[in-house]
């Protein structure tokens, strides 16, 4: 789908510093709870909170709900941490974000985050009709997107939403053979060339684990 504008990146300014004790809170999209809880096992102190992963349906929501979020644990975190890109907000988030004094990932969309931002510019110059798919959207390809958009419903839709596209990108986050094969056959269902990329975990984790103190 069409990516959003890029956004800056809030600077960091928790005001405490990392330690072994410190309580660290994720604030995460829920579209990214699988691979955070692999990402970030082994972190001493760190709890994962996910919000909807619907709200990318309606992302002028994200911010407010994510603000609500942080200060709703505020007492009991002693540090706190946004998963989450810009993600079509216009860089609302970024300003929630700035006010609150709260870093979170880079970016503007997962993509970017997963492939990393000059891997995702190199992928985006060289076919602008590029559609993405990361291990989420893989597993939820029917529901998301086909019921999503209607096309379940209106197939004539399908030429409407992916006529301009030209390939299919998969960003694989695990080497998983039954993603591989649902990712194959959206690219075919969307009459769109394949291409597999896998990126692995790294791009989410080590923004992170550095801002957790374990890197």
């Amino acid at each position: 789908m069409p990516q959003p504008e890029p956004a800056g990146r809030p600077a960091a300014s928790e005001l405490t510093s990392p330690t072994s004790t410190s309580r660290v809170l994720v604030v995460a999209c829920g579209a990214l709870a699988r691979e955070l809880v692999a990402a970030t096992r082994g972190i001493p102190n760190l709890e994962i909170s996910c919000l909807p992963p619907s709200l990318h349906n309606r992302p002028g929501g994200i911010p407010d709900a994510v603000r609500r979020r942080i200060q709703g644990a505020r007492a009991e975190f002693d540090r706190i941490f946004v998963a989450y890109a810009d993600c079509g907000t216009g860089g609302r988030l970024d300003r929630v974000l700035e006010e609150e004094g709260v870093e979170r990932l880079p970016g503007s969309h997962c993509y970017e985050v997963y492939a990393g931002s000059q891997t995702f510019a190199r992928l985006a110059e060289e076919e602008p009709g590029t559609f993405y798919l990361t291990d989420f959207l893989a597993r939820n390809f029917d529901r998301l997107v086909i019921g999503g958009l209607g096309i379940d419903r209106h197939p004539e839709l399908l030429s409407v939403y992916f006529g301009n596209y030209r390939r299919l990108v998969y960003l694989a986050q695990t080497d998983d053979a039954r993603l591989m094969e649902q990712a194959m056959d959206a690219a075919t269902r969307l009459g769109l060339v394949f291409e597999h990329r896998p990126t692995g975990l790294d791009g989410l984790a080590a923004p992170i684990a550095a801002f957790a103190g374990a890197a």
